[in-house]
């Protein structure tokens, strides 16, 4: 099955950290700049490893090159 969840980036954060808004609404805050996808990267391995999944599992389906983003999120 599949999940979408909605996340809010703050890219070139000082630190980076997760913080759950609800169930389906991540605030993410990555050291990395948002160029060459970097922070792109960033998140999904962040969701990732929230989630306890392979990072192949979790995709960006929109928003790569916004601050608001829909990752979706592969469960089997």
């Amino acid at each position: 099955s599949r999940m979408f969840i909605k996340v809010t980036v703050i890219p070139k954060a000082k630190k980076a950290m997760l913080e759950e808004v609800s169930a389906d609404h991540f605030k993410i805050s990555v050291k990395e700049p948002a160029e060459r996808n970097l922070a792109n990267r960033a998140v999904v391995l962040s969701i990732a490893r929230h989630f306890k999944v392979p990072q192949g599992k979790v995709r960006i389906v929109s928003g790569h090159h916004s601050h608001s983003k829909i990752l979706s999120l592969d469960t089997d």
